[in-house]
């Protein structure tokens, strides 16, 4: 009888605590709810974060109408070879945005050789530099990394670079025949070196 009656407390004794438990949190919210957070939104946010502003990517406006290719994995490969050496040399991304945008023009990012009968001169590499031009030899303008430097030491050397529609930076440093050829792939650098800057 005794053990019928202990078992009869301890049973409404477990059920007051577990309804007590179950009562708690909803009368004293203030110290056990967690505000909802959308990781969706919080992920995003963090992705954006690390993506250079596109305000500094392209301060003064695309120029014209907007060419676009689509890249190989040897082309993405020299996208990330010209963002490389440009923090190298200590520049920005505006300045990666200006590489990538000529080498768009010059090669399509792809690292030339000479191509015979089709070729400008001895314009070879990423950025069509010439040998007899001073550029260096054909093994360092078709070297990703050195050509780009290259094209970066011409453009430090440009006064406001900064400050100039990208077309008028790049053929200051390239002297096309076509100088208003640049411009139409700025946008398209610009999205590459957001992609790939922090990558």
């Amino acid at each position: 009888m005794n053990t019928i009656i202990r078992n009869s407390v301890l049973g409404i004794a477990g059920l007051a605590f577990a309804g007590g438990v179950a009562a708690g949190p909803m009368t004293d919210t203030a110290h056990t709810s967690a505000p909802s957070v959308d990781t969706t939104a919080v992920a995003v946010a963090a992705v954006q974060a690390d993506k250079p502003d596109m305000g500094k990517l392209v301060p003064h406006g695309v120029q014209g109408a907007q060419s676009r290719i689509d890249l190989s994995d040897e082309q993405v490969g020299n996208v990330k070879a010209i963002i490389a050496a440009t923090k190298k040399a200590g520049m920005d991304e505006r300045a990666a945005v200006v590489s990538i945008a000529t080498a768009l023009q010059e090669s399509k990012l792809e690292n030339l050789g000479h191509l015979g009968d089709r070729n400008d001169h001895d314009s070879q590499g990423l950025f069509q530099q010439r040998p007899s031009s001073g550029w260096g030899t054909v093994e360092q303008i078709t070297d990703p990394e050195y050509s780009t430097t290259a094209f970066l030491k011409g453009l430090k050397q440009v006064d406001g670079w900064q400050d100039m529609p990208l077309t008028k930076a790049a053929q200051t440093v390239q002297v096309s025949a076509y100088p208003d050829h640049y411009a139409q792939w700025e946008q398209q650098a610009a999205d590459l070196v957001a992609e790939h800057w922090n990558s």
